[in-house]
């Protein structure tokens, strides 16, 4: 009788622990599960900006290039005009021009002291690389390796060449 007692007593606590535990469990995951989410929407909403600057990098890559051809008429290389600003007294090329670079990367580059396709034609690789590498892991993924001789082929004014390459470029790598 003494058995059968303890078994109706000790029961009820039974599930109440079993239950607490189950609620802890539950808590747990849910927690595991939003920490996961948070850290997606992260990278989701870097990718996010990441894409914007490349599309507005395009549409006004396309405006200039459409300005250019507007204003320089037929039979001159599009891209020659609408290219060139100025910063302080020093000339700045639109080095979005570039494949594989956006505005946030030609922001890195303007702070880094390059303005002109010239300037980036002689920087090297690996200064670009430190450069991307500086500004976070968002940046590291690019690939400078053909940045220099594109720059160079606009700062020769070989425009024609330089898109025929770009169409065989994606984000500026072979």
């Amino acid at each position: 009788m003494e058995t059968l007692r303890s078994l109706i007593t000790d029961y009820p606590v039974g599930v109440f622990l079993g239950f607490i535990l189950l609620l802890f469990f539950l808590w747990w995951w849910l927690n595991r599960q939003i920490s996961q989410l948070k850290a997606s929407a992260g990278e989701l909403r870097d990718k996010i900006n990441f894409l914007e600057g490349e599309l507005e990098a395009c549409r006004k890559s396309k405006v200039s290039a459409e300005g250019a051809a507007n204003i320089a008429g037929v039979g001159l290389a599009v891209g020659a005009v609408g290219l060139v600003g100025v910063v302080g007294s020093k000339k700045k090329d639109d080095l979005k021009i570039v494949e594989g670079i956006g505005p946030k990367i030609e922001e890195l580059f303007n702070n880094a002291n390059i303005y002109t396709f010239d300037q980036l034609a002689e920087t090297s690789v690996e200064k670009m690389k430190s450069i991307l590498e500086a500004a976070g892991s968002r940046f590291q993924i690019h690939d400078p390796t053909t940045w220099a001789a594109q720059s160079a082929l606009a700062r020769d004014g070989k425009w024609d060449e330089l898109k025929k390459w770009q169409n065989e470029l994606y984000k500026g790598k072979l």
